[in-house]
């Protein structure tokens, strides 16, 4: 999917009645401040329809992780939870029906998958089963309960006291114990203890699986959870990584539910505490990964575990009403919110904003658990929003230039009430935006669904306007209460130039498909993947070009409507470890013409090896 093409962008905002007590913040807060709770659905309804614009409902997943898809899966589940929203659904349900049999290695996971989301990873298996109890909290539909038991079921063969007293092993080969592992095997049982009357089975597994973990010392002395154990059963003292911290309070808590035991939550809280005390998992406030420091970069897996540790902290906070917790939870979504954000609503892998950073459905599905944990628990009806698109259009001028913007206006709010927003637009100076006020009516159908209604911006964009990013603005208002602001930054660019894997690759990238980036400098398609540049090149360009850095097995295409490709370029060796890296240059000059653009995809020449081309560096120009 063109990843300027959004499918779903409600920036809700906006307040409830007075006598709910909640009033939304005028639309200039500084920044850092606390949002209100129909701001904080607001910016989690932005992420979630962000998140869910690269789900493939094809495979049914996000392309191209297994686990992953699971906890972005679970993390769609806590929004529609903790919101009311219930419009992904059947996308849940997709997942499951399409996902649940046996497939080989390599087509939804590197590994095979065994039927009922198993494999030989038993923490991949034990992430799924978390998900379909979700999906039972959210339907009620038993099916999703019964598949969450099949999977524990499953994991109980790996439960093996005959190495290190217990415990669950990490893989199918038998190899390691480790604390994700343990941790999503005490959450999974003792929520399905929750759930099911009567049950003394998965409580015993739960409470066996705390006393061993608890015992294992992969919790050290100063209460933060190390990776795993070694051959001899000690602590390795490996990597603190925020997940597994998150899943040890995660584990006690639903165990505490179980039992109301309350050494349970001392055991919970002193995690907690170690987590966010000096020495722990927070840098200037901020919670921050081992692998965000710089010179480091977080794998496709790291990339999610912040968000993992924000989902059960949010369980902590609604759990103790500490004020401590519940303050820290404002403090990551309003620095995600000021810091780690661009204007098409994507969030980062580093929540400081620091440079360079990432942005992917991983750090977004990570960044949406911290924004849900400012979620209050009882949602406000009432709100309004506005967002743009295109959010991040490029322009190659030689003159005068006219860009199209929507405006799509939504509001919430009790079934059958009309809500009137007026739409205030405004440009750089020396540019024109037309028109620069209007107003929507919109009749609203509760909560769970806004309705929305489009204005159509022309902005004109005077010849010799600087190279740059130069943002157009849409405030919305409805009386005094109702308010937000949105903006399309427009890059004006007489030629391209960025590193794939960074944020000013953004807005050139056409369409990112199944392709991806493990941080700066990278950008790969395997199989069937691709991913495509656009570059808008002026109508009366005489000539362009542009010059890519790649290598691996690359297959290159070009086109003028994205729509008709001709191959310039096929890699016929099986290049596995970038030896053939090279610039290579590609005449687009038979592209170039009104209503036409340059179009590069690259793809994968052996779609069968998991090689695919990969890009470092893209320069385009024209003359």
């Amino acid at each position: 999917m063109p990843v300027h093409r959004r499918t779903f962008r409600l920036l809700l905002a906006g307040a409830v009645t007075l006598a709910l007590g909640l009033v939304s913040p005028p639309a200039g807060a500084s920044p850092g401040e606390a949002a209100s709770g129909p701001t904080a659905v607001a910016r989690a309804r932005v992420a979630a329809d962000q998140l869910m614009s690269s789900y493939e409902p094809g495979k049914a997943w996000f392309p191209s992780s297994w686990w992953n898809s699971a906890v972005a899966l679970q993390t769609i589940g806590d929004y529609m939870q903790r919101t009311g929203d219930r419009r992904y659904l059947p996308q849940l349900d997709n997942t499951f029906e399409k996902d649940k049999g046996a497939f080989p290695a390599g087509y939804l996971s590197g590994d095979e998958l065994l039927g009922n989301f198993t494999s030989r990873a038993i923490d991949d298996s034990e992430w799924w089963g978390l998900t379909w109890v979700q999906a039972y909290d959210l339907t009620k539909n038993p099916k999703y309960l019964d598949m969450a038991v099949k999977i524990a079921e499953y994991v109980e063969g790996y439960w093996d006291p005959s190495t290190c007293g217990g415990g669950v092993w990490w893989n199918g080969e038998r190899t390691y114990k480790n604390a994700v592992t343990n941790g999503l095997w005490i959450r999974l049982t003792a929520e399905l203890h929750n759930r099911m009357p009567d049950d003394t089975r998965w409580l015993g597994r739960a409470q066996e699986g705390w006393n061993w973990f608890t015992k294992s010392g992969m919790i050290n002395s100063a209460g933060l959870v190390n990776d795993g154990l070694k051959d001899n059963c000690q602590s390795n003292g490996d990597t603190v990584w925020s997940y597994n911290q998150g899943l040890a309070i995660g584990a006690g808590l639903e165990l505490w539910r179980a039992t109301r035991n309350p050494a349970l939550l001392t055991t919970v809280r002193r995690l907690a505490d170690a987590a966010i005390a000096p020495g722990g998992l927070v840098t200037d406030g901020v919670l921050t990964e081992y692998c965000d420091a710089p010179g480091r970069t977080c794998d496709d897996n790291g990339k999610q575990f912040k968000g993992i540790f924000m989902r059960y902290w949010t369980d902590l906070a609604d759990t103790t009403h500490d004020s401590r917790y519940a303050d820290f939870v404002a403090q990551q979504a309003a620095t995600i919110w000021d810091n780690d954000r661009d204007a098409s609503d994507r969030l980062g892998e580093r929540w400081s904003g620091q440079t360079p950073n990432v942005f992917d459905w991983r750090t977004q599905a990570s960044a949406l658990s911290a924004l849900l944990a400012a979620v209050p628990a009882t949602p406000p009806i009432r709100s309004l929003s506005a967002t743009t698109d295109p959010a991040l259009p490029v322009v190659m001028p030689s003159a005068s230039t006219h860009v199209k913007v929507t405006v799509d206006v939504q509001a919430t709010g009790p079934a059958d009430q009309q809500i009137t927003a007026n739409v205030q637009a405004a440009a750089p100076s020396g540019w024109t935006v037309t028109p620069a006020r209007s107003s929507v009516t919109l009749t609203t159908r509760g909560n769970a669904v806004p309705v929305h209604a489009a204005v159509q911006l022309d902005v004109t964009i005077p010849a010799g306007a600087a190279d740059g990013t130069h943002s157009v603005t849409a405030t919305v208002t409805s009386g005094p209460l109702l308010s937000y602001s949105t903006r399309s930054d427009i890059l004006i660019a007489h030629k391209a130039d960025f590193d794939t894997g960074t944020s000013a690759e953004t807005p050139w990238l056409y369409d990112a498909d199944g392709s991806q980036s493990n941080g700066v400098q990278n950008r790969f398609a395997d199989g069937h993947s691709y991913f495509v540049y656009r570059f808008p090149f002026p109508a009366d360009a005489k000539s362009a070009s542009v010059v890519l850095t790649i290598d691996n097995e690359f297959a290159v295409q070009l086109s003028g409507d994205g729509q008709n490709w001709t191959t310039v370029a096929t890699e016929t060796n099986q290049y596995h470890d970038g030896q053939n890296k090279a610039d290579r240059t590609f005449d687009l000059t038979l592209y170039l013409g009104a209503g036409k653009a340059g179009y590069v995809r690259i793809s994968d020449s052996f779609p069968n090896d998991g090689w695919g081309g990969r890009v470092y560096h893209v320069t385009a120009t024209y003359k």
